[in-house]
């Protein structure tokens, strides 16, 4: 493979992720980590998982994603009332001829806003489970395939848990990547406040389609990662499954269950996708450490002696990174 040819190649492709960032920071200001892992996760086809409270812009910063593309968008407000035909859609009976047509439902877009997921009960999860697993929805006796790009991009708020409901484990482990989001700086919502009271809206202008973004993730599939970088990738989702392997018997009374295998999937899918994203055709040891918390965070889960001690995912995963050779 030739490296420096797939470098520049990559250098020049990947012009339009500086363009998205401009044109989704017109709109939000400052939470680049957020957006960069949006962009990520389309980059990569995986779903996005946001975590904060409420007002810093998670709904906004997907709402302004997709008119960045111009791709069909749905936001679908989850409740506890909420029913799985209010998701994918149903079978109607037509009195007239005694026959069903199907209706479809809101998933039936390139982005679907999942705005407070864990509102919804378990029966409503469990409808989405196949859409965001196989692209595909099952009405009755007829299976529709999900359009290209198809992301769900859910919101959820860690504070409040009145009226809400644990995600089931397979869903969470569907997506690609939890981001957690904190309060913008001083001056950041300093210039949040003029922007609100001033009324400044200039717009946000198309500079990508959804077809290009499927080009996109042919290139993103074509970035080098080395043999030791895969071996590193491996190595930490070892640990968080058998610590003692690598060091951290310390670990071992806090880690309930470790990642699944689809944190190294998923891990090298976003590693290629930050290299891209910086504008390189090959994976650095950076790229993993910088993609590994949001990949982290939610496949595994701690015991109650961590909770007791206030040890998070977050500090496991931290010293996991520390401990691990970087090659």
């Amino acid at each position: 493979m030739d490296i420096a040819a797939l470098n520049e190649k990559i250098k020049q492709e990947s012009a339009f992720v500086d363009l998205m960032f401009n044109e989704i920071g017109k709109v939000i200001v400052g939470q680049k980590p957020m957006v960069e892992r949006l962009i990520v996760g389309l980059l990569s086809n995986g779903h996005v998982l946001l975590e904060g409270v409420p007002g810093l812009a998670k709904t906004l910063a997907i709402k302004t994603l997709s008119s960045a593309m111009k791709a069909k968008f749905q936001r679908i407000q989850f409740t506890p009332d909420l029913l799985p035909a209010d998701l994918v859609g149903t079978q109607i009976y037509n009195q007239k001829d005694g026959s069903f047509f199907i209706r479809k439902g809101p998933i039936f877009s390139n982005f679907i806003l999942a705005d407070e997921i864990n509102r919804a009960p378990a029966k409503v999860q469990s409808a989405l489970l196949e859409a965001m697993q196989e692209r595909q929805v099952t009405i009755g006796d007829q299976t529709f395939k999900l359009e290209d790009p198809f992301l769900v991009l859910a919101t959820q708020n860690p504070i409040e848990q009145e009226g809400t409901y644990p995600l089931p484990e397979a869903q969470v482990d569907r997506f690609m990547l939890k981001v957690k989001i904190s309060y913008p700086s001083r001056e950041e919502e300093l210039k949040i406040m003029r922007q609100n009271v001033n009324g400044n809206d200039d717009g946000v202008h198309q500079v990508i389609s959804p077809a290009d973004i499927i080009k996109a993730r042919e290139l993103v599939q074509e970035v080098y990662i080395d043999e030791k970088i895969e071996k590193y990738i491996l190595d930490i989702v070892f640990a968080t499954r058998s610590p003692k392997d690598f060091g951290l018997e310390k670990l071992a009374d806090y880690i309930s269950y470790g990642a699944s295998p689809r944190a190294s999937i998923n891990l090298a899918l976003g590693a290629k996708a930050m290299a891209f994203i910086k504008r390189r055709g090959y994976v650095i040891p950076e790229d993993v450490r910088a993609i590994c918390p949001d990949v982290l965070r939610h496949r595994m889960a701690v015991t109650y002696e961590a909770e007791a001690e206030e040890i998070t995912s977050e500090n496991i995963i931290r010293d996991i990174l520390n401990r691990v050779e970087v090659p």
